[in-house]
């Protein structure tokens, strides 16, 4: 999952790349640029607030993604995370599955999904601050200033 978020984070960046090529306008036939500072300044900032945004996206999302799947991913593939007890101090030595017969779950399959949902969470509102900075780069990229007007 944080490597398909990943993923759509840099399709935004591609999304506005393409937008902000297709808007600088070629010179004219007297060599005369059109392309005005104040529009290149906006394209700038548009380019930086997705880039930026993107940035601290892929940053949250990697270390929830990390984290997330050392919390449910090793449990839920029976995976062994030490090899021997030295280096498992310190964590929970709840098994993955009930031996003992009895009608208790002791897995820790709840505690998983609970775990989870809030890393699901977490990715979405991670997400989330790449979007808005996509957003609002549309909106600066709008902003344009030709040097032939008058």
């Amino acid at each position: 999952i944080p490597v398909v978020m990943a993923g759509v984070i840099g399709i935004y960046g591609l999304i506005i790349a393409v937008i902000l090529a297709e808007s600088i306008p070629k010179p004219n036939v007297s060599r005369e640029n059109v392309y005005s500072i104040y529009t290149g300044m906006a394209h700038l900032c548009a380019g930086l607030c997705c880039g930026l945004s993107g940035l601290a996206a892929g940053g949250c999302i990697g270390i929830v993604g990390e984290y997330g799947v050392r919390c449910v991913g090793y449990r839920a593939s029976n995976i062994t995370l030490f090899p021997n007890k030295t280096e498992s101090a310190g964590y929970s030595s709840v098994p993955d599955q009930d031996h003992s017969g009895d009608s208790e779950d002791l897995s820790g399959s709840d505690d998983q999904n609970k775990l989870f949902v809030g890393m699901l969470i977490m990715l979405i509102f991670s997400e989330a601050l790449a979007l808005y900075g996509l957003i609002v780069a549309l909106i600066v990229s709008q902003h344009s200033f030709s040097c032939g007007e008058s």
